[in-house]
């Protein structure tokens, strides 16, 4: 694997030459094990509910927000407008509270899930194994899990209680998911967080680690930037668009048959020129408030952080088509978990 010194002198090489040969070879391994296919998924927030403090989270147990979670009624109201947007793939997120979304809530909203989508995917409190095994049972097929960052000083100054802050019980839960049975697995670190080469180079071990434990799972990765919740900062350092392309071609490079997504949080233009250079996944016409597609109107609602790209599925669908990208809205055919 690459190592440190050469992660960080990568990322500082500002010569245009090394970039642009960078994205070259980025760009032909995308092509070479993935196509011209972009997958598209929406983001769904079941709960807002958290008992944990985590200072850069719009969500986190100190902040002063109306706390909601929805009912099975408001879940299918809900799904049935993804659905209806042409979305198969879903991902369901809660905050972190273990009393206001336990494991019956979470196994009703996937059987829930099963009557709209083709693929449901978790990013929801960190569980013990046999419970992620209940909820593959239940039909979830894939788990989302950030580190957010691999710094253990940094990782405490921000997580600063809940069960969140336990670092080796989150950098573990990837495992515990692989042993239940998940088939798709996806790791990520908030940039801007912490110190990014470090951070990256600690992901990419740690993946490194899943893909020798674990080589029949499916594995993808995420880099969101640190982003301001209603107009405030959290974020230790900036990460500009240079970087952020350079991390994504990086990426690519040192692991070709990975997924990388990519959300929302970015703006449409950086998000368009991403896409030839190793991206394979992306949300469309995301909303991050809990209800925030059906059941709350725009100015009471609370996300967990702001949306860059607000463009409507069939609007990137179109890009997606102008720019010679093939729109994949379902690539799984729905088997019995059990």
């Amino acid at each position: 694997m690459i190592s440190l010194s050469e992660t960080k002198k990568i990322l500082k090489d500002n010569d245009p030459k090394s970039l642009e040969c960078l994205a070259q070879k980025a760009k032909r391994l995308t092509e070479q094990y993935f196509g011209h296919a972009i997958s598209l998924y929406a983001p769904l927030y079941l709960s807002n509910y958290c008992s944990s403090h985590c200072i850069y989270c719009g969500f986190n147990n100190h902040n002063r927000i109306k706390r909601f979670k929805l009912n099975l009624d408001e879940m299918r109201q809900e799904m049935s407008y993804i659905k209806n947007k042409g979305i198969e793939n879903v991902l369901l997120l809660t905050g972190e509270s273990y009393k206001a979304t336990p494991l019956s809530y979470l196994k009703d909203a996937v059987t829930t899930a099963k009557d709209f989508f083709t693929s449901i995917s978790l990013e929801v409190h960190p569980m013990d194994e046999k419970d992620y095994h209940e909820l593959f049972l239940n039909g979830a097929d894939g788990l989302t899990i950030y580190q957010e960052t691999y710094d253990r000083k940094r990782y405490k100054q921000v997580h600063v209680s809940g069960k969140k802050a336990d670092y080796d019980y989150r950098r573990e839960t990837p495992k515990r998911a692989a042993k239940a049975g998940f088939r798709h697995i996806s790791l990520g670190i908030l940039l801007g967080l912490s110190v990014v080469a470090d951070d990256l180079w600690a992901l990419y071990k740690h993946l490194a680690e899943m893909e020798k434990s674990f080589p029949a799972v499916e594995y993808s990765l995420s880099f969101p930037r640190l982003r301001p919740i209603k107009g405030e900062n959290f974020a230790l350092c900036d990460v500009d668009d240079k970087t952020f392309i350079k991390i994504i071609a990086l990426t690519r490079t040192l692991f070709p048959r990975v997924g990388i997504n990519l959300s929302t949080r970015e703006p449409a233009y950086l998000r368009d020129h991403a896409l030839g250079l190793g991206i394979t996944r992306i949300s469309a016409e995301s909303n991050t408030s809990v209800g925030g597609y059906t059941l709350q109107s725009p100015d009471v609602q609370e996300p967990q952080f702001d949306i860059k790209d607000n463009r409507s599925v069939k609007e990137i669908i179109r890009a997606l088509k102008h720019r010679g990208f093939d729109p994949v809205l379902t690539d799984w055919r729905r088997i019995d978990n059990r």
